[in-house]
C-alpha cells in the first residue's frame, strides 16, 4: 500500500477514536496503530529502492553519454588521421570534429541535467512523503503522550 495512503489511514483511525471527556485525548486501538507502523516500515524499502534505482539509472544514462563522445571521438580521429595527407582535407576534418565533439557534449549535458532533474524530482517527492510521514507519527505520538498524561494525572 501507498505511504501516503497508510498515513492516511493512521489519521483515520485517530479520528475515529474515541474522545476522552472534557480533554482532547483520544483513545485508539493501540494494535491497529502498530499494524499501520509496520506496513508503514514495509513501504519504506519500496520507496527507497525507488529513489537508489533512478539514481543508478541517471548514472548509466550519463555513462553511456560518455561512452557514446568517446567513440564518435575515436570515429573523427581515425577519419582525420586517413585523410592526414592533403592539409585542406585535414583542416575540414578536425572543423568537422570539433563540431561533433561540441555537439555530443551538448547531448551528454542535456542528457545529464535531464537525468540529474528527474532523479531530483523523485527524490525531492520522496523527502515530502518522509516529511508528511514523520509529522504523522509525532502527531500520533504526541497524542498518546497526552493520553498517557492524562492518565497518569488521574
Amino acid at each position: 500500500m501507498d505511504i501516503l495512503a497508510l498515513i492516511d489511514k493512521f489519521e483515520d483511525l485517530i479520528a475515529e477514536g474515541k474522545k476522552v471527556p472534557l480533554s482532547s485525548t483520544v483513545m485508539v486501538n493501540e494494535q491497529k496503530i502498530y499494524d499501520i507502523i509496520d506496513e508503514i516500515r514495509a513501504g519504506f524499502p519500496d520507496e527507497i529502492k525507488q529513489a537508489r534505482w533512478i539514481v543508478k539509472e541517471r548514472q548509466e544514462m550519463v555513462d553511456e553519454a560518455k561512452k557514446d563522445a568517446e567513440r564518435i571521438v575515436s570515429e573523427a580521429t581515425a577519419r582525420a588521421d586517413e585523410i592526414a595527407s592533403d592539409a585542406e582535407v585535414v583542416k575540414l576534418a578536425e572543423e568537422q570534429a570539433s563540431r561533433t565533439l561540441d555537439s555530443v557534449r551538448d547531448k551528454e549535458r542535456e542528457i545529464r541535467l535531464g537525468a540529474e532533474d528527474y532523479a531530483d524530482e523523485m527524490l525531492a517527492n520522496l523527502e515530502v512523503n518522509l516529511g508528511k510521514l514523520l509529522t504523522a507519527v509525532q502527531r500520533g505520538r504526541d497524542r498518546l503522550q497526552g493520553k498517557a498524561t492524562e492518565q497518569t494525572r488521574a
